[in-house]
């Protein structure tokens, strides 16, 4: 069964082939058969491929290289076009298969009537509000067969880069990968290209990741001039052979990897992108945020935490950036109306917990909270999909109010996917993944009380704007009525994910709950642990905390939110709550300074030098030969004897040189 492994990223490739080639022919049907189906496959494979792989080595310990051809040779380098399958890849490759099937299988339902979804009038870059109920420009409401084709085409080909990332076993496959899903990420984010602030969303998003990928390419190859090869598995032993633990060489790849991590992954500095990618469909934003896109950097430093242990500085670094993004995200997404735009600063607050995880040294912690996290925020990207599209695409949650009865399967699959993100105590799978998140930052050598602070608090921000949302949707009065309700394509996936941020948890619940460490185990063989002297009730008290920042933070929001809201209006109408209120709902200010600093200077730049250096040189010199031929010209009057007087007078000229000569 392990050499079906070509077949996971292959069957979608063929998908968005038959699609992108033929699919003019196809019917709507048939392009759905087609866009889901491939999808579907891929997953029965890979769950065939990963039953194949633990059952030929119990606790995995024997990774499978498939090697299809050589890519290239070139004085002795050369990379591969194949796979690595081990439990990392397979802990990832199951949840991208199975997260994007049904994310594929939702949009056959949803792009039937959402092919071209106009954007909320009035919602800029900051977030604001504006007009409700302005009619998308003409062309935009309705959906033709070629932009269903094209939707499917997109999100095939995305699930197609982000498994070639996954399985590459060098890193010029993975960077192939890479790149493929930034290319997707513009062509979905800018789905609705004739509205240009989604063009201007597909373009920012596209240029901030690049800026990442120059520091990953870079990084690359510094990795390959001195340690010679790209293949991930010998780059790593070579790595610990030739470098010391501190080693300058090591520190500078592993800062030029997170260069790129931080990119892709929408972590500080780089997060400005992310919520401006909410231009797209809402499957699409499900998509990017829940198992591919914006999980690809905290996959790259996994892979490469042999590196990382090397740099301890570089390794340092990621626990600092994960555990001031998570914080920073966390207010922002409190005080956004937008509610997409909520999941998504809630999606860079969620990797910063897992880039603290990586950078305290528990890898399998952080990509346990990322299998949780791909159920969850699909969850609730989906659940909210279907309240923008019954308000008739209101994204205000200030305009919606009391859809639990309306929505009944919506509301309480949004309400578990809420309990999840929010770490609701004992019950729900973001509570354990967390939780174990919090306990290595404070056990682990490399974890401080500082960053567990910090984790506690993000855990109680995350309770508090998680039920912000469902208090502000569900709850309270009906501001607006709500219309189409989902079928069962749509229902079902949500029904599927609910299950997912219930269950998925109980894979590795803490020795003070029951001492279930399934998931560690697995991933034993590829990601390293490490031994905590910390007590029993150490552990204990840790937990109990934990558990009351969740409570207390949802308690708080039914306070504020739904028993008591004119605390809120009251607190915003003071002089410092508006500022500070507006400060977070345009990101901390990121983007007026980018483009402070960046954005404006570059223009000015160019535009002054649109005429460089360069071409001033040519136009000098089409002048001079302008002017020359202005003389020449006068030389031309028609008359003969002046053209026999200039023959003569040059004769007498040539005649007078040869004489003197």
């Amino acid at each position: 069964m392990l050499d079906l492994l070509w077949l996971v990223p292959a069957l979608p490739l063929l998908g968005f082939l038959a699609l992108a080639v033929a699919g003019g022919w196809f019917s709507r049907r048939t392009i759905a058969l087609i866009g889901v189906g491939s999808v579907g496959l891929s997953l029965a494979v890979a769950g065939l491929v990963g039953f194949a792989f633990t059952g030929l080595s119990g606790t995995p310990g024997r990774p499978y290289d498939q090697i299809l051809w050589t890519w290239l040779q070139i004085s002795g380098f050369g990379p591969t076009i194949g796979f690595y399958l081990d439990s990392l890849s397979l802990v990832m490759m199951l949840v991208i298969t199975l997260v994007g099937f049904l994310i594929h299988l939702y949009s056959a339902e949803f792009m039937l009537d959402h092919g071209k979804e106009p954007a909320p009038a009035g919602l800029g870059r900051a977030g604001g509000i504006g007009q409700a109920g302005v009619s998308a420009p003409a062309g935009q409401a309705g959906e033709n067969d070629s932009g269903y084709r094209r939707f499917f085409a997109y999100m095939n080909l995305f699930v197609v880069a982000m498994l070639t990332l996954v399985l590459a076993d060098n890193l010029l496959l993975l960077y192939l990968g890479w790149e493929g899903v930034g290319l997707c990420s513009y062509l979905l984010i800018g789905f609705w290209y004739r509205d240009p602030a989604n063009g201007a969303a597909a373009q920012k998003a596209f240029i901030v990741t690049r800026l990442g990928d120059v520091a990953l390419a870079i990084g690359l190859f510094v990795l390959l001039t001195h340690l010679g090869t790209l293949n991930i598995q010998d780059l790593m032993a070579r790595a610990a052979e030739q470098w010391p633990v501190g080693s300058g060489l090591a520190t500078i790849a592993a800062f030029l990897l997170l260069g790129g991590a931080i990119g892709k992954s929408a972590q500080l500095p780089l997060q400005t992108w992310l919520p401006d990618a909410m231009a797209g469909p809402t499957p699409v934003s499900a998509l990017i945020h829940a198992a591919t896109m914006v999980t690809a950097g905290m996959y790259l430093i996994a892979r490469t935490h042999v590196l990382y242990s090397l740099a301890p500085t570089a390794q340092a670094a990621v626990a600092v950036i994960g555990a001031v993004t998570l914080l920073l995200a966390a207010c922002s997404a409190l005080v956004q109306r937008d509610i997409k735009r909520v999941l998504a600063y809630s999606t860079i607050s969620q990797i910063g917990y897992m880039f603290l995880a990586l950078g305290v040294g528990a890898w399998a912690a952080a990509l346990f909270h990322f299998t949780t996290h791909a159920f969850f925020k699909a969850l609730l990207f989906l659940a909210a999909g279907v309240v923008i599209r019954s308000l008739h695409e209101e994204h205000d949650i200030y305009r919606m109010g009391g859809l639990r009865h309306a929505l009944p399967v919506t509301f309480w699959t949004f309400l578990i996917g809420a309990a999840s993100l929010a770490g609701f105590p004992l019950v729900t799978a973001g509570f354990y993944s967390k939780d174990w998140i919090l306990w290595e930052a404070w056990a682990s050598p490399l974890g401080s009380p500082w960053l567990w602070g910090a984790g506690l608090c993000g855990a109680f921000l995350t309770a508090l704007y998680s039920f912000r949302l469902v208090f502000n949707v569900f709850f309270g009065e009906a501001k607006a009525e709500a219309g189409s309700r989902p079928g069962l394509m749509m229902k079902g996936p949500l029904i599927v994910l609910a299950a997912g941020s219930l269950v998925a948890g109980f894979l590795e619940v803490p020795r003070v709950l029951g001492d279930v460490s399934l998931f560690s185990e697995f991933t034993h063989s590829v990601l390293p642990s490490f031994e905590t002297a910390t007590s029993v009730t150490t552990e204990s008290a840790l937990q109990i905390v934990t558990m009351l920042a969740a409570l207390l933070g949802i308690s708080v929001a039914y306070v504020l939110f739904l028993r008591r809201p004119g605390l809120v209006t009251a607190v915003i109408g003071t002089a410092w709550g508006s500022a500070l209120s507006r400060f977070w709902i345009e990101g901390w200010g990121f983007d007026r300074l980018y483009d402070t600093w960046f954005v404006r200077p570059f223009l000015w730049v160019a535009q002054a030098n649109k005429d460089d250096l360069i071409d001033q040189v040519y136009s000098g010199l089409a002048w001079l030969i302008r002017q020359f031929f202005a003389v020449l010209h006068r030389t031309q009057t028609g008359q003969v004897r002046w053209y026999a007087a200039i023959l003569a007078a040059g004769s007498v000229v040539i005649v007078a040189l040869v004489v003197l000569s």
